[in-house]
């Protein structure tokens, strides 16, 4: 009797005793398959901040390309986002610091709308800089062309007004003269009697010209192509130089004048031969040529 209450008193402990343990495995098992469902959430919610921060990141590097200078903010956030990554890919994923890493997400959009919109801002400034920069360079160009064209045409009138300024001769004439004890002088065409050249020239009226003191130089070759005379030089602004016989000079009212001087002999006889006789301006230019024999 005692055996068979005792035998009882087993079953009822090993029945407990397995309900005590089937609850202990579906426990346990219940709880395995939960955790396993918090940590399968948690990588997935860290994936989505890894996500939302690469996304932020590529709008940044994008934001950098697209800026024509770089813009140091743009750089320093990106930067910072690039951390964050890093900081969230080897985190051990829990509750508390994914939220963390989401409000700061969210922060860090904010702070990127605003950059964007201040680079977009100074990008139009730039922009519109860039537009009047352009326009005043154009405005520029067309006074520098408008000035080189002024100055052209100013070099252009200058240049008429020199050139019609000019002194020239209306007519030229050489005469071998021979001066008789009366003083007077007569032509003649022979060397041996002759002892001076007579050059006479008229220069033309210009009533553009300067008036006031001017001087013509004669030169005077002989028949071997010579400066009869001392062959004195002459040199202007722009480096030409020549050679003549004498220069004569005269007082230029604007009105038509008649000038004459005269060449002495050098020592000796004037040779027989072909005389040559040219008139130079004060500019060296080339007024007039004559030619004459003498027997």
């Amino acid at each position: 009797m005692t055996d068979t209450k005792s035998n009882n008193s087993l079953k009822v402990i090993a029945g407990l005793l397995g309900v005590i343990l089937l609850g202990t495995i579906i426990f346990a098992v219940t709880q395995y398959n939960e955790n396993k469902k918090n940590t399968a959430a948690l990588t997935q919610e860290k994936e989505l901040v890894v996500e939302d921060l690469n996304n932020l990141k590529s709008e940044y590097d994008k934001a950098i390309l697209e800026s024509n200078a770089t813009n140091e903010e743009l750089v320093a956030a990106r930067d910072n986002i690039a951390q964050y990554i890093d900081s969230v890919q080897s985190m051990k994923a829990d509750i508390a610091s994914l939220s963390r890493y989401r409000r700061q997400v969210s922060v860090l959009k904010a702070e990127r709308e605003e950059l964007l919109r201040q680079v977009d801002s100074l990008s139009q400034s730039n922009t519109m800089l860039a537009m009047q920069r352009d326009s005043t360079f154009v405005e520029l160009e067309k006074q520098t062309v408008f000035n080189d064209s002024l100055v052209v045409q100013n070099t252009q009138l200058a240049d008429a007004v020199e050139r019609g300024s000019a002194l020239n001769l209306t007519t030229q004439s050489v005469d071998a003269v021979k001066e008789r004890s009366s003083g007077k002088l007569v032509s003649t065409s022979r060397a041996k009697a002759t002892d001076k050249f007579r050059v006479c020239f008229t220069v033309a009226p210009n009533t553009i010209a300067q008036a006031g003191d001017r001087e013509f130089f004669i030169e005077v070759l002989d028949p071997q192509g010579n400066i009869l005379g001392e062959s004195l030089s002459k040199s202007n602004e722009s480096g030409a130089s020549i050679s003549y016989t004498k220069g004569t000079q005269f007082y230029y009212e604007n009105g038509a004048l008649d000038v004459c001087d005269y060449v002495n002999k050098p020592a000796g006889d004037f040779q027989k031969g072909n005389y040559m006789v040219n008139v130079y301006d004060d500019g060296l230019k080339l007024l007039g040529t004559s030619k004459f024999t003498l027997k």
